[in-house]
């Protein structure tokens, strides 16, 4: 109770000063955030931990900007900053109770949802404030009402995080929320097709196809924001994006997943995938530099996605394998190419019997019996954890350099739930 009587009052002072500075939808933010306090959710104290702790450091930061402002001008300051400086004491005793409350309560999964909520809003927050665009949709429409879309995001990544954290229901929670997102970027696209211009990214439309991602830049030479957004997932999470965040990637699992049990990929689609690769971004290059038509370039990329599709119905339905994401697009061989470069991986024991369960989920063909035998996931993997769930012995995990197997696991829904989280929030066409 004596939390929430200090942090009630503190996002109270952190929502008027919101309001002086002209952001009502700042306001709603830190309100949201008091009703946080006073809610049955588990993980609030982790998040108020974090909240507060901010809140603390922008009253001294403003404390100390009116400080020297009063002393320039040869005005009295000391009672101002004896008051904020009251208010700034408050808002830090009221983070460290909450952290106190949250570090009790570490051992029941609280840890993983406060942190992706915490990581969630922090991520949004940086990209609302420094990026020239209203990266945040609602703020195209309402002026600072991107704040309430921060927090709001920020408490769906800690609802999803408390979800994939059911070790039995992690594969299913992972396939919905991919879902969720595939429809949120595709329901925006939809909207600004139909003349609401708001809903795309710079008011112009662009083709929804993955390989644009990385043909796109080498075409127009500008327009590097989804590949800035790739690169990171990659540094963060390496080739999860395949399996978590691609807006045409969920379409293909959704194919595949109308099988049961997953094939296997020919051979010579090893072959193929960076032959493909390597034709998509050669004619990127060629036909910005070419001086042909661009309706000519437009036509060449649509056939391109077009043709994908056709290999998610006829091709993925039928073998239960992810094969556009695994022998088709370009920006499925690049992320489990430079995917490597991260340190995460499908860690596989030494006790493993091989008993070959795991490779009948993995969508990918990332796990052959040569791979098995060897002991680790082949060059496919995505990290999408199918295999984990399924493995009857256990024998399965997600491995951190420097982290046990349950630390590394909770580390990886962190990251992967705030992503996710964050690319609700700014991912648009």
């Amino acid at each position: 109770m004596s939390t929430t009587i200090l942090t009630l009052p503190s996002v109270l002072f952190l929502a008027a000063h919101a309001c002086r500075l002209g952001s009502p939808g700042g306001a709603v933010f830190w309100l949201i955030a008091g009703f946080l306090a006073v809610a049955p959710v588990p993980w609030k104290n982790w998040a108020l931990a974090g909240l507060l702790a901010f809140g603390a450091w922008l009253w001294g930061d403003v404390t100390l900007a009116l400080v020297q402002q009063r002393m320039a001008l040869g005005l009295p300051w000391m009672r101002l900053a004896a008051i904020l400086g009251a208010i700034s004491l408050l808002s830090l005793t009221a983070s460290l109770m909450n952290g106190h409350r949250a570090y009790a309560n570490k051992k029941s999964g609280c840890p993983v949802q406060g942190l992706a909520f915490l990581l969630s809003v922090a991520g949004l927050a940086i990209a609302r404030q420094k990026t020239s665009l209203d990266i945040i949709l609602l703020d195209r429409f309402y002026p600072s009402g991107g704040w309430i879309v921060v927090i709001l995001l920020g408490c769906y990544a800690a609802w999803t995080a408390g979800k994939m954290l059911q070790p039995g229901n992690s594969a299913r929670w992972r396939r919905i929320i991919w879902t969720i997102f595939s429809v949120v970027f595709f329901l925006q696209l939809l909207l600004g097709q139909l003349g609401f211009e708001r809903f795309l990214m710079t008011g112009s439309l662009h083709l929804p196809i993955p390989a644009l991602i990385a043909a796109g830049p080498l075409y127009r030479g500008d327009g590097f924001f989804m590949l800035i957004l790739f690169a990171v997932t990659l540094v963060l999470v390496g080739p999860a994006w395949c399996s978590h965040l691609c807006y045409i990637g969920a379409w293909d699992n959704l194919a595949a997943t109308c099988k049961p049990r997953a094939g296997t990929l020919p051979g010579w689609t090893k072959t193929s995938r960076w032959l493909i690769c390597l034709a998509v971004l050669a004619a990127a290059l060629l036909l910005g530099r070419s001086g042909l038509p661009v309706s000519l370039a437009i036509t060449v990329a649509a056939v391109f996605g077009l043709a994908g599709v056709g290999i998610m119905l006829f091709w993925s339905r039928r073998t239960g394998m992810m094969t556009h994401c695994t022998s088709y697009c370009p920006m499925g061989l690049l992320a489990n190419i430079f995917g490597t470069i991260n340190p995460w991986r499908i860690r596989m024991q030494s006790e493993c019997c091989a008993c070959g369960i795991c490779s009948r989920y993995c969508r990918y063909g990332a796990l052959s019996a040569r791979d098995i035998e060897g002991r680790h996931a082949g060059l496919n993997c995505t990290l999408c954890g199918d295999c984990i769930i399924a493995c009857p012995h256990g024998h399965l995990h997600y491995r951190f350099p420097g982290l046990s197997d349950n630390t590394a696991r909770s580390a990886f829904i962190v990251v992967i739930v705030a992503l996710h989280a964050i690319f609700l929030g700014v991912a648009r066409l």
